[in-house]
């Protein structure tokens, strides 16, 4: 018999969000330039006289202290390094159309970065690139509870947003484990996915307008309010997942959708991946329009989260596991058809365990434990980090030949990830950086990933991780034409230089 949850340890105060005092503890890595062997392109070198100009618009938000700089040219996994020698944190839309007019006539390259929890390298520089921060970009206009459309700039923490608009009975349409450090304007700019994407969908469906600024400086104002505007071409698209190589975000207009007045959340184990399947399968025909997640997480991973944040896993030991949650309008409803479910996949034989609960504080605790994995010891390993998608009946097959193919050279290979999207994210763990593995994972995990006909990145990006590897997984045709929008939007190839296309 399925359980409630009636107890399980509490957390408390502990931050369920990704740790930002990682800093001082981490080993700093080599540089990229170094590490990967990359050759820096035709760009102008700052000057002092570069310096005073930046000086003159923003005052004392122009920061060349190596010390306060350091934080920003290493990405949050401490893989990649840049050299950058110019931190610039602008506050409004006409600072960062000055910023990118003289960077543009002096051909000096940018680095837009928002919250630096990006994992491809996208948003740390690679050589010594201007990082323009969007930090201080961080004020919320408006929200319109009648039509649930948020207005703010992209330097918004997404879990700052997350608490203004549950204020007005709203929730975001995004939802991430590292939602107390990402940037609204960064989850933008990668077309990031998070734990709803089956409620709620992708972001080019939310994100209703958008003001950006062209390498040039010029600005464009493609902000709306509204879910249909059959004007012409949908300029806002090129910027959603461009990962800042076609212009800077500086404003947002996002839909954001009614908070539920019922959820329910449920763990429960499972023997085997072909239970997953069935659990799965059933749960969208049964539970349909109130399930707004489902999330896998192998013995693996779930210990590596328990253990390392000593939590209390509520049920017992199993090879799998799914998180599910439903959200709807009325609680007796939408309980009595989570119960259901749960009691014929357990009668059957496909859910071996579990536990199902309603009470805020107890969901909250249930998703921690997917909430945290992610950041689980990265203070005391290396984490090679790979976001795919691929076909749902090859879910999990890459995680077991990814064992099998590294052996004891690394510590541990675990799958989780959004599997109601058919999203899985692989960490392959070793105790340092290592060429020799390095080299025996890439190509191979993409090749696999490839012939399973699957994505070498389902909601991380490219940025300078995996562009060698868009010519495999995109048509010539395709990618000519990603470089003639490139060239239109930014001549000289300032922005975010390194990242997405090849030189």
């Amino acid at each position: 018999m399925l359980r409630k949850l009636n107890t399980l340890k509490q957390f408390g105060n502990l931050n369920f969000t990704a740790c930002a005092a990682y800093h001082s503890t981490r080993k700093i890595p080599d540089l990229t330039r170094d590490r990967y062997s990359v050759k820096r392109g035709d760009y102008g070198t700052l000057t002092n006289d570069d310096i005073k100009y930046f000086e003159s618009i923003l005052s004392n938000r122009c920061i060349t202290d190596k010390n306060d700089i350091e934080m920003h040219n290493i990405d949050f996994y401490y893989s990649y390094r840049g050299s950058s020698q110019l931190l610039l944190k602008p506050k409004t839309t006409e600072e960062v159309s000055a910023i990118l007019k003289h960077c543009n006539s002096r051909k000096l390259a940018v680095c837009p970065q928002g919250g630096n929890t990006g994992l491809v390298a996208g948003t740390t520089p690679i050589f010594d690139e201007i990082i323009i921060s969007m930090q201080l970009m961080n004020n919320i206009e408006r929200v319109d509870e009648a039509s649930g459309v948020l207005v703010c700039q992209p330097g918004c923490v997404l879990e700052k947003l997350e608490e203004h608009v549950s204020q007005h009975n709203l929730v975001m349409p995004i939802d991430l484990g590292a939602k107390g450090t990402c940037h609204i304007g960064g989850n933008v700019s990668t077309n990031a996915g998070g734990l709803r994407l089956l409620r709620y969908g992708n972001l080019h469906g939310n994100v209703l307008g958008i003001e950006a600024v062209k390498a040039d400086g010029t600005i464009l104002d493609l902000m709306s309010n509204f879910k249909k505007d059959n004007t012409g071409y949908h300029l806002k698209h090129l910027f959603i997942g461009s990962e800042g190589t076609l212009g800077v975000i500086t404003k947002l207009a996002i839909a954001c959708p009614p908070a539920s007045k019922a959820v329910n959340v449920a763990l429960v184990g499972l023997n085997s991946f072909e239970d997953v399947l069935k659990t799965f399968t059933s749960a969208k025909r049964n539970l349909g329009e109130i399930m707004s997640a489902c999330e896998l997480m192998d013995h693996q991973s779930l210990r590596f989260s328990v253990d390392h944040y000593k939590l209390n896993s509520p049920i017992g030991e199993y090879p799998f596991y799914l998180l599910l949650e439903t959200s709807g309008s009325n609680l007796k409803h939408d309980e009595e058809k989570m119960n259901s479910f749960l009691e014929s996949s357990l009668a059957r034989g496909d859910i071996q365990d579990g536990v199902v609960t309603n009470e805020t504080v107890k969901v909250r605790q249930i998703w921690a434990i997917r909430e945290l994995l992610p950041t689980a010891k990265i203070n005391e390993k290396y984490f090679f980090k790979y976001d795919i998608s691929v076909p749902l009946s090859r879910f999990y097959e890459i995680v077991p030949v990814m064992r099998e193919h590294l052996g004891d050279s690394v510590c541990d290979v675990q799958g989780f990830g959004h599997i109601g999207d058919s999203n899985l994210h692989v960490h392959i763990i070793c105790d340092e950086f290592s060429d020799e593995i390095y080299k025996r994972i890439e190509p191979f995990i993409y090749e696999y990933t490839a012939k399973m006909k699957g994505s070498i990145s389902a909601e991380h990006g490219i940025g300078f991780q995996k562009k060698e590897l868009l010519k495999t997984f995109k048509q010539p045709e395709a990618l000519h034409l990603m470089k003639e929008l490139k060239s239109v939007m930014d001549p000289n190839h300032i922005l975010n230089p390194y990242k997405v296309l090849c030189d």
